[in-house]
């Protein structure tokens, strides 16, 4: 083939329009799923978020409608709150609800009146009965008392997870979990402290 043909032909290769399209669809449409995935997660990331702080806020709701409360019940209780993060259901929330007293002394301590605790789907005793916690400065009141809801949950992206917990995509290292927590206090509603005599 002369030099004159091998022209002619890479000519018309250049001039000839015809695979255009399919090359810009195959450019574009990794962009577009990648664009439609992120903004999907995003959402999901955000509708999550909210549902934690809600988590801490039913709680905390239900809890001071009490004058006195069972171990039984404040399990219930937290369970409802669980039940709030459906149908997120990649990984299970930790909440913990502590009752507290603000003693009446010149030098008020802020004490853990009985505590309980939802960890991994399992409940148990929280922090010990008289042990020293802490409050907000604004909340740290002489001869009150507080419930503290501390709503927490590892957040895993749908980007990464899977049925079988195995780690399949490379995203799994940079986007391993996401940490989301509320802390909500209340104060009791219907007397002047809520006892837990089993707790």
């Amino acid at each position: 083939m002369t030099t004159a043909g091998i022209c002619a032909k890479a000519i018309r290769f250049c001039r000839d329009r015809r695979g255009v399209a399919a090359v810009e669809f195959a450019f574009i449409v990794p962009v577009l799923l990648a664009m439609y995935f992120l903004t999907m997660e995003a959402s999901q990331t955000i509708e999550t978020s909210k549902k934690v702080s809600r988590i801490g806020s039913m709680v905390a709701d239900l809890v001071t409608q009490n004058q006195t409360i069972t171990p039984a019940e404040l399990d219930a209780i937290m369970q409802i709150g669980n039940s709030t993060l459906q149908p997120y259901n990649r990984s299970t929330p930790e909440i913990i609800i502590t009752a507290i007293e603000v003693t009446n002394e010149p030098t008020p301590e802020v004490l853990v009146v009985w505590s309980r605790k939802m960890v991994g789907g399992a409940f148990s005793a929280g922090a010990a009965k008289k042990s020293v916690t802490t409050v907000a400065p604004q909340l740290k009141v002489k001869g009150t008392f507080l419930v503290r809801v501390e709503s927490n949950l590892a957040y895993q992206p749908i980007i990464t997870w899977s049925a079988d917990s195995e780690k399949r995509l490379g995203f799994s290292s940079a986007f391993n979990s996401i940490s989301m927590g509320e802390t909500y206090y209340l104060r009791p509603r219907r007397s002047p402290t809520i006892t837990c005599e089993a707790c």
